[in-house]
């Protein structure tokens, strides 16, 4: 088989294991989405959630966070790790996008591109989820399946996502993206894969 027949062999499978592909992250706003992709970095999703759900009830708006008082905010996401670095750009893209784009979020790569703290693996999340367009996602898991399954044999992740754009259906992108989060979490984990009983090894390479 191909690349593109592996792929697609993926993404069938996948969308049988996983019918409902959501994203890991907790979120009611646009806006909460990238500040929690934010908080992600260097941080499990399941310990952002935890955060986020007190943080996005004291600060209820966009507004909030930038008029967020620097030190009580750096407290408050504190145990995401990197909280000085986070919480200035959280703050300061709050303040670029009410004051640049109207209080909305972008819905082009180069314009989210431009928000502080937000690089291609958090702007293909909003371009998926929010705009509901072409995304590749390119986390760790996405990094260390792909490869595993032969599709990809770089480790950057600007260069798998080129490498994977022309093998995953446009339609199909941001859902396998989520889909191979959770098949990471599940079956193809990072130490101890459960190749024998993984759903996907009738055409893994790594298998």
């Amino acid at each position: 088989m191909n690349k593109k027949e592996i792929a697609l062999l993926a993404c069938d499978e996948l969308e049988k294991l996983y019918p409902d592909a959501l994203c890991s992250l907790n979120y009611s706003e646009p806006y909460e989405l990238m500040i929690a992709a934010r908080l992600s970095a260097q941080c499990t999703d399941a310990r952002v959630n935890i955060v986020t759900e007190t943080l996005f009830k004291k600060y209820p708006d966009l507004q909030s966070f930038a008029n967020a008082d620097l030190n009580q905010l750096e407290q408050d996401i504190k145990p995401c790790g990197f909280y000085k670095t986070k919480a200035k750009s959280i703050k300061l893209m709050a303040n670029q996008i009410i004051n640049d784009f109207n209080g909305q979020l972008p819905d082009t790569m180069d314009k989210l591109l431009t928000l502080s703290g937000i690089g291609r693996k958090t702007a293909n999340l909003i371009m998926g989820d929010i705009w509901k367009k072409p995304a590749i996602v390119t986390d760790t898991h996405f990094i260390r399946i792909t490869g595993r399954l032969g599709l990809t044999s770089n480790k950057e992740p600007a260069k798998v996502e080129k490498d994977l754009i022309p093998l995953i259906p446009p339609e199909r992108s941001s859902d396998f993206c989520h889909r191979i989060v959770l098949f990471g979490r599940e079956y193809c984990k990072a130490r101890k894969p459960l190749c024998d009983k993984c759903p996907l090894n009738y055409f893994c390479k790594y298998n």
